[in-house]
This record gives structure tokens, sequence and C-alpha cells, in this order.
């Protein structure tokens, strides 16, 4: 998920656990819930660093913990007795370990896969339940966090006096309508594989199924699916009057076996792409030294990741010997 609904997150976090906790305290909650999301300056080192870093290094449980405890350690040597007297280190570790966790549950419900048990178990999991800015999810949070204010300012107006914990019950609540949320959202995501599982495409049964979210609505879904031919995208309606008909599926065809896609597909650069893509379809183009490979991954635009989207670009000669292979992002094949 953005950024923005990671430190919002912490904060209800803070609020709902640790209510009374000093205001330095916000800050680090902040920084703790929003540092997995370090991964995504791995953009600057290139395509094929992003590939690799995104989602796996920092949104894992173990990186989670050691960077809490490294924190912890920091805290102990830097900060004073009485801010430790009032938020012990104990204290202070479980907060920045549960932010980031947080964090990680988070980006698990969307549609960003995470190595969430690297170094143990490489591969990505996400449940694709939300979008990566969910405004619903952002509007929660920001209730929970801004109502209790109001809430204050009002009583401090009539003279009232309140000696508990603000802020706690508002964020409970807003963590409660978050899963609430989330139930329906699961519920519809999987109501819409099974209707994209149950029917047929061009004459063929679906291999593999997925359904992103769009935004504003948990009725709407951008569908894959993978038959033995083809890739298809289509679009399922799960709201009030809505529709589904396979008839609509865009589809994308698999290029025929060939000696070049062959030799494009055993490159290093092709491994590395499809240990990661999840709806992986390749293109085939001569070119006037002999033929050009590209392997997209079609849940970046299903999912509104084409600003981040990246690709494998293999070139093979007429002899089918592979010239080039390298990962690029789609901003850098449109500059070519």
């Amino acid at each position: 998920m953005d950024i923005a609904t990671h430190g919002l997150a912490s904060l209800a976090l803070l609020r709902a656990v640790w209510p009374r906790a000093p205001r330095e305290m916000w800050i680090a909650v902040v920084v703790a819930g929003t540092a997995p999301d370090l991964d995504l300056l791995s953009v600057w080192a290139g395509a094929q660093r992003y590939l690799a870093w995104r989602g796996t290094y920092t949104h894992a449980l173990l990186t989670a913990f050691l960077l809490s405890l490294a924190a912890a350690t920091a805290y102990r040597l830097v900060a004073g007795a009485l801010l430790r007297e009032r938020f012990p280190v104990g204290r202070f570790f479980m907060l920045v370990f549960s932010a980031q966790c947080l964090h990680i549950v988070l980006d698990l419900c969307g549609t960003m896969p995470v190595a969430v048990l690297w170094p143990f178990v490489s591969r990505r999991l996400a449940a694709d339940w939300i979008p990566n800015v969910d405004p619903w999810i952002i509007a929660l949070l920001l209730a929970s966090l801004l109502f209790p204010e109001l809430l204050r300012l009002v009583t401090d107006e009539i003279g009232a006096r309140d000696n508990k914990p603000r802020g706690r019950v508002g964020a409970l609540m807003g963590f409660s309508l978050i899963l609430l949320y989330l139930g329906v959202r699961a519920e519809f995501h999987r109501g819409a594989t099974a209707l994209m599982e149950a029917r047929s495409y061009h004459g063929e049964v679906p291999q593999h199924v997925a359904a992103f979210p769009e935004s504003f609505s948990p009725f709407a879904w951008q569908g894959l699916i993978e038959t033995e031919r083809a890739l298809l995208r289509v679009e399922v309606n799960e709201g009030f009057g809505g529709s589904f008909d396979p008839e609509d599926a865009t589809a994308l065809f698999k290029p025929e076996p060939s000696a070049a896609l062959d030799a494009a597909e055993h490159t290093r650069a092709a491994a590395r792409f499809l240990r990661v893509a999840r709806f992986p379809i390749a293109s085939v183009e001569g070119t006037a030294g002999g033929t050009r490979v590209e392997i997209r991954d079609l849940a970046y635009p299903a999912s509104g990741e084409t600003n981040r989207e990246v690709l494998a670009v293999i070139d093979v000669d007429r002899a089918n010997r592979v010239q080039s292979e390298r990962i690029v992002s789609r901003s850098e094949m449109e500059a070519d």
C-alpha cells in the first residue's frame, strides 16, 4: 500500500495500544511503520535491482525483528533516562516491531506480492483484496485519528474533564471497521475468482485466474485468466445489476514455440523475471539482426502499477544465439 496509509495506520496503532506514549514516539512509530518501503529506493539502482528488492528483504518478518532490535539498542543508548522511564526499552521494541508487522500485514492484503518469510521461503504472497491506494481505508484511519481530537476540543470547551487515554477508543473502532471492510473485500474477491474459474474462454478452461481490486468500489475487479493458448483480461462487476461476460475478455495469445523463444527463456534475465512474474507473457518480434523477445507481467497493468512495470528483453541473432539480455522498466523501453 501507499506510504501515507502506512503512516496513518502506524499512528492509529500507537493510539490503540500505547495511548499515553510520549510525543517522541509519534515520530518513531511513523518511521518504523513506513520503513519497509525503503525498498522503493532500489528503483534508482535499476530495474533489475528493483525487481529483486521490491517486496522482499525489507518486507520480511526477520528483517522487522532485526531492525526493531537495532532500534531498541539505539534507543537505550541515546534516549535520556526520563524518556526511558516513561517509555521503557522493551515497550519501544514492541512499538517498532508491531508497526513494521502491521505494514507487512496490510501489504499482504494488497496486490504487491511480499516475501514475508524471507530468507527461509522466497515465495512472494499477495491476497489481492485491496488496491495500492484505498480511499476507504484512508478515510477510516483519518476518522479514527481526528474524531477524538474533535471530541477533546468540545469537552475542553464545556469544561469537562476526561482522564481516560485519548484516542484509544477511536483507534480501536477504526481498526475494527477496517477488519470488517477487509472481510467484505475478501468475500467479493473470492466471488470474482470463482466466477472466472467457472467459465470457459474461447473453448478453453482457465488454468490460473486472479482478481485485482479497483480503488473506489469493492464490487469492481480486473480479472486475469490464463488458458493453454492465451492470457485474457476482463472486467468483473459483482454489484447490483453487475455483469460478467467472458466473451468481452481481451485476449493476448501466447507465441508459437520457436528456437529463438526457447533460447530467450533460458537466459538469466528471463529466469529472474519469471521467478517473480505472476502472469508472464512473451512477444516475439523480428529485427534486422534476428529476433527480440519481450516478457512482461500482465499483473502490473491489471493492478494499476504501470508506472512501476518492469520486463525482460532478450535479443537473439539469426543462429538463435543470445546477443543481449536485460531487465528494464517500461519507461526505459518507451524512451528507447
